[in-house]
Order: C-alpha cells, then structure tokens, then sequence
C-alpha cells in the first residue's frame, strides 16, 4: 500500500489554498502552485497581475499576455492570478515591479527563493 504524499504547504505552514482556476493555473495546471522535480521553472509564487508586472515580464522574454492556445494558454491580464515562478517573482521584487502575492496560495517552497518578509511586505490583503 502506497501511502499518499503530505498535502502541499503554504509560506504561512498551512494546507495550501488553490490559487485560480480561471484562468487555470499551477504547473500541474490543478488552480494550484504546487510542484514537483519537473517543475523546473518552480510555479510557486500566487501573483496577482499588473500591466507593469507584464510588461517586465515580457522585456525579460517571457510573455505572459500573449495566448498560445496550442498549450492552452489564455494570455494573462491585469487582475489575473496566477502561479509565478519563484526566480522571475524575485526578480521583478528586486526590479520593484513585484506583483501582489497571495500567501495562503503560495507553496512553502517559494522560501527557497525569496525571503518570507518580501513575500509579505507584498501581500494581497483582499
């Protein structure tokens, strides 16, 4: 008998809370930011998107606007939640551009990357 796998942590030491399901996000593309040794980008970090969050984004080769429907992926707007990657999070941070963080639907493992402090200096309290 296998035994199931501890339920995913937030940064806050909770069960984590799902992050979006519209648009759907997460690596396992779940609503959640969890993940796994596949995800090699760790999609950890609940953001809530900004124009200049995206823009940054995009002048960092990573266009988070545009659609690719052959990944089934809508393109992101403002006001849209979604699981960032730990490293480009910090990066627009320490860029001051970071978008707002949902900390009850960021994975523990953002820790790694960003000290808690930053993640809640952001945090969306909505």
């Amino acid at each position: 008998m296998t035994a199931n796998p501890p339920p995913a942590r937030n940064v806050l030491g909770e069960p984590l809370v799902p992050c979006s399901f519209d648009p759907l996000t997460g690596f396992f593309r779940d609503g959640c930011c969890k993940t796994s040794q596949e995800d090699i980008g760790t999609h950890v970090v609940c953001a809530i998107m900004t124009e200049e969050f995206l823009a940054f984004s995009a002048s960092r080769g990573n266009d988070l606007s545009t659609p690719v429907p052959e990944w089934g992926f809508p393109g992101l707007k403002p006001g849209d939640q979604w699981c960032l990657c730990a490293l480009r999070w910090n990066e627009a941070y320490l860029a001051g551009v970071a978008p707002q963080v949902v900390l009850e639907s960021t994975n523990f493992s953002a820790l790694d990357h960003t000290p808690l402090e930053a993640l809640q200096r952001y945090s969306h309290r909505g």
